[in-house]
């Protein structure tokens, strides 16, 4: 028996399987099937809530990173916080490069891209 309930309901992406194997032929009745179908839908539940929380922490870690290289062009240029995040977007889109990875590089080598 092949449970497949280990989907993202937000994308019907299917995350894996519940593979259930008997040494008997018609070994699953419709109670355990159902009871299958059960555990594959509370195991798909945990993967998927621990996937989001992951994905939380990694944009709240960005939002910080972000937030420092923004304060730190803000204070070389004298420049206010939509300026400051204008100039990490126009180098992102111009180096090709995600806004975090930008954002880190103001961080750790300096406001100026060429330093």
């Amino acid at each position: 028996m092949l449970i497949r309930a280990l989907q993202d309901g937000a994308t019907e992406n299917t995350m894996g399987a519940l593979n259930l194997h008997s040494g008997r032929p018609n070994a699953f009745d419709d109670r355990a099937v159902s009871i299958g179908g059960t555990l594959a839908t509370h195991a798909a539940i945990a993967l998927i809530a621990s996937q989001r929380e992951e994905q939380f922490r990694d944009a709240l870690a960005s939002r910080d990173t972000i937030g420092q290289a923004k304060g730190i062009l803000m204070q070389r240029y004298s420049i206010d916080v939509d300026e400051a995040f204008a100039i990490l977007v126009r180098r992102s889109q111009h180096a090709n490069m995600p806004l975090n990875e930008v954002a880190l590089n103001v961080i750790e080598h300096g406001p100026d891209p060429s330093t």
